[in-house]
């Protein structure tokens, strides 16, 4: 009788076990395709092609993770090779974050590539005239402007500004502080006024 005391709670465990692992999501499921019930995360596919850092990067960016956008651009980088689309993408990811100085190097030597874009012109001259390098900004614009024929509303109209900010030698501090700088799109930045 003292035996069958003892068996009885073994027994109960041993069948509430064997129930469990009946019930779905519990241990009969497999791995790699746990139910939609289960607590665990699925299994990794070690087999798997991850995501382009650069387009995982200008995800990051789009939605003001510059930190980790750049982390992603680096890898990138590292992978693909220093690109003139990859520095002008760290370049505009610095720009987010208001490193002006680390942008605009980065912008300087994507300028200086064979495969350098209107935009990445433009976003040099935005840090310039950030930076109060007005006359040499008017100069980057006015390539940039040259190189997209004319087409692009932001280039033109930042070219405007320089020009106004060029001619007029009382700018005063208020005025300066007028202008600021607003992202477009993933990789172009255009001065505008406040209101």
């Amino acid at each position: 009788m003292a035996q069958t005391r003892r068996a009885t709670p073994l027994l109960c465990l041993s069948l509430s076990f064997a129930l469990a692992a009946c019930s779905s999501g519990g241990f009969g499921t497999s791995l790699s395709t746990p139910s939609k019930d289960s607590p665990f995360a699925p299994a990794v596919k070690r087999n798997a092609q991850g995501e382009d850092p650069l387009i995982v990067g200008h995800r990051l960016s789009s939605a003001g993770e510059h930190e980790l956008a750049l982390k992603s651009f680096r890898l990138a980088a590292a992978d693909q090779g220093l690109t003139t689309e990859i520095i002008s993408a760290m370049a505009s990811v610095n720009l987010g974050l208001g490193r002006l100085g680390q942008a605009e190097t980065l912008l300087r030597r994507a300028t200086n590539a064979d495969d350098a874009t209107p935009e990445d012109y433009n976003n040099l001259g935005v840090v310039l005239m950030e930076r109060g390098k007005t006359a040499e900004a008017t100069q980057v614009f006015k390539k940039a402007f040259a190189l997209d024929d004319g087409r692009s509303d932001s280039i033109r109209q930042n070219l405007t500004i320089a020009l106004a900010k060029l001619e007029n030698v009382d700018y005063g501090e208020q005025q300066e502080q007028d202008y600021k700088l607003v992202r477009r799109g993933t990789s172009d930045f255009l001065i505008r006024k406040t209101p």
